[in-house]
């Protein structure tokens, strides 16, 4: 496995944590402020979501550098942070448009792109 496919893959997983942290902090949050007031549920996905969000934010600047994201992509990422559940439709995003493949070197065509990592 190169390191651009793991680069790739790793910034997905961490995507996807991410967005499940932010679900579960909103989940404890109306729980403390629109249900029985358990403070359970922030103190458990509280810290959870910190350290994704950093976590992404960092795999993110990784990964705009090893698969050669122009300045429009990265800060797509980089703001999909903000919003609840923003990491899932940039992950979608970048993963359509090819940005979470490893970059084509110059002069080859797809198939012997594929080829080389296969």
């Amino acid at each position: 496995m190169s390191i651009t496919t793991l680069t790739a893959r790793t910034f997905r997983v961490v995507a996807v944590f991410e967005a499940f942290t932010w679900a579960g902090l909103l989940v404890g949050m109306y729980f403390k402020y629109l249900g029985n007031g358990s403070e359970l549920g922030v103190q458990i996905f509280g810290p959870l979501h910190g350290g994704a969000f950093i976590a992404y934010v960092l795999v993110a600047l990784a990964a705009a550098y090893r698969l050669r994201w122009g300045v429009w992509p990265t800060l797509v990422a980089l703001a999909a942070s903000i919003p609840p559940l923003g990491t899932l439709p940039a992950d979608w995003w970048l993963h359509r448009t090819g940005r979470l493949a490893p970059p084509r070197e110059p002069g080859s065509t797809s198939v012997e792109q594929a080829e080389k990592v296969s």
